[in-house]
């Protein structure tokens, strides 16, 4: 399936058809900004907005990156992620302090709060300049994004529910957050936040429990590429076995391999109807 031209920007709620686009706006992000623009247009956004900066500590020399697609219906906030090998070397170091959450709320992992304090002006000025009343906001992203877009989400709700995200959909993110900040979340963005995880993608299990911990709305991918709702732990260990066996000659690569976007949009892709 090549990627939709026409996008239904009125629609709201859960889909898998948004689901998909949105797992597609979140891939956009790690293309060029000539890029987007030119898909932006094709999807039916007037407008587009790319935000990037540097900071420091804890990552050297790191970027963040975000786009907005702004339209008459719909604006879409999409942060970029990272290398899978980068993002597990930063989320396997123990030594890195949490920091206070959104409006107070809770802790989170160091890295994802100073990654995304570095670009939330930019993100929040561009919401404030091309937000209307009638429009429906979606925050998105992929590993790193994904802890991003969830944050987001997290700052604007707690900051002013009035602002409140319409949905969050993020694909192999990491844990984020404390159980304070995430019993928070789970009660503003109920049925607004879905939580994608691709069979045994490495990076949605770390940094380790219980010092963080996942927000809900978990929407798991088994080995055969279905998309479920809820997965029993019996099931789910005998399903984490089988796509270990998907490759008999590099089974370790599995938990890399399913967490690159690509494995998520191949297997979203076999969802749709």
């Amino acid at each position: 399936m090549v990627a939709p031209v026409t996008i239904d920007h009125r629609s709201a709620g859960y889909s898998v058809e948004r689901a998909y686009w949105l797992a597609l706006a979140s891939d956009l992000a790690y293309k060029d900004e000539a890029a987007i623009d030119a898909q932006a247009r094709q999807w039916g956004f007037g407008t587009v907005r790319h935000h990037e900066t540097r900071f420091t500590p804890p990552f050297p020399l790191q970027d963040t990156q975000a786009y907005t697609m702004a339209g008459n219906d719909t604006i879409v906030t999409a942060f970029r992620g990272t290398e899978p090998k980068q993002i597990k070397d930063w989320l396997s170091d123990a030594t890195t302090p949490p920091r206070p959450g959104p409006g107070g709320t809770g802790y989170v992992h160091y890295g994802f709060a100073e990654a995304l304090e570095s670009i939330w002006p930019a993100v929040r000025d561009t919401h404030a300049e091309l937000r209307g009343d009638n429009q429906r906001v979606w925050f998105t992203g992929h590993s790193l994004g994904g802890a991003l877009a969830m944050l987001a989400g997290a700052r604007m709700y707690l900051e002013d529910p009035r602002l409140a995200a319409d949905g969050v959909y993020t694909y192999g993110q990491p844990r984020t957050c404390d159980h304070v900040l995430a019993e928070a979340y789970n009660k503003g963005f109920k049925d607004r936040m879905y939580r994608f995880v691709n069979n045994n993608d490495i990076v949605p299990q770390m940094p380790p429990a219980p010092a963080y911990t996942h927000v809900d709305a978990l929407r798991y991918i088994d080995s055969h590429s279905r998309v479920r709702e809820a997965m029993p732990m019996a099931g789910g260990l005998l399903d984490h076995a089988a796509g270990l066996t998907a490759d008999p000659l590099a089974p370790s690569s599995d938990g890399i391999r399913d967490h690159f976007m690509r494995s998520y949009l191949t297997a979203l892709e076999k969802n749709l109807h």
